[in-house]
């Protein structure tokens, strides 16, 4: 799993596959596996989310339920 940060765009990866992609557009990151505009940090998170349940952590994971409480509420 890795998470490559650039200036106008973010992935993360498992195994050399992308599962989730972050782009700058205005100054904010729309980011593939969430459905509004994010800030810098909520990108993050949102593809930390992405990997977590990538990796088979389903959504009673204490994890998942504290980064999409936080996302929503950003």
């Amino acid at each position: 799993m890795s998470i490559k940060i650039n200036e106008d765009s973010m992935t993360a990866t498992i195994d050399g596959a992308e599962i989730a992609r972050a782009t700058r557009v205005d100054g904010s990151w729309l980011v593939s596996t969430w459905p509004h505009a994010l800030n810098y940090n909520q990108a993050i998170t949102a593809l930390v989310l992405a990997e977590r349940l990538s990796t088979g952590h389903g959504e009673a994971d204490p994890l998942v339920i504290v980064w999409r409480e936080e996302l929503a509420h950003g």
